[in-house]
């Protein structure tokens, strides 16, 4: 574990063996970040939340607990997981709202996902394994596994492989990625990974 002058990492958070922490960046208390993670500059990291092994959060990306976040998961400079439904400042009659009036909800995502510069994932939403949120979209809703959404508020526009490619449509629900040749079935909706020794999913935390 690495972890710069700078950093501010609470004592009672766990850090995962070869994670490097950077400039400026904070982790709070009670956050569990796996092995072999990049925290970039300036990035923060609320108390209890969860990062899997091999993730990478870029500079100043915000992730609020009780946000989960799988194996290798990608979060872009800037991006941010909330974790107010009903955000206010207040309380009706005025008073400054603390932390025992409201309660906290989480975003998920899944092992291998990517969030794209700038966006927002508003909680409480799932971001499936390996989906691709397009840089400044808004996720207001569920994302499926492998789906492509830009857009404000975020929508499906295709699907992407393990690669974070673009797959093409091949006919008959058949995807195919121009990166690694991968087939993908599509039905109902939702889309399979290939099938094989590599082909089933990765883990989630």
């Amino acid at each position: 574990m690495t972890v710069a002058p700078t950093a501010d990492v609470d004592e009672r958070a766990v850090i995962g063996a070869g994670t490097r922490v950077w400039h400026l960046a904070q982790i709070r208390e009670g956050a569990t970040i796996g092995r072999d993670c990049n925290i970039g500059r300036g990035a923060y990291v609320g108390p209890g939340v969860v990062l899997g092994d091999n993730c990478k959060l870029q500079n100043h990306a915000l992730v609020y607990e009780p946000a989960r976040l799988g194996d290798g998961v990608f979060i872009g400079p800037a991006a941010v997981l909330t974790n107010d439904e009903y955000p206010r400042a207040v309380t009706p009659d005025g008073r400054l709202k603390t932390g025992d009036d409201w309660t906290a909800v989480g975003v998920t995502i899944g092992a291998g996902a990517s969030i794209g510069a700038r966006a927002v994932c508003v909680a409480p939403v799932t971001v499936g394994r390996w989906a691709l949120v397009a840089a400044g979209a808004v996720v207001t809703t569920d994302v499926p596994d492998f789906a492509l959404v830009v857009g404000v508020p975020a929508r499906r526009v295709g699907w992407v492989g393990r690669a974070g490619h673009p797959l093409t449509a091949k006919g008959d629900g058949v995807w195919l990625c121009p990166e690694t040749g991968a087939e993908y079935i599509e039905r109902d909706g939702a889309l399979s990974p290939p099938a094989g020794p590599d082909g089933g999913p990765a883990p989630v935390r």
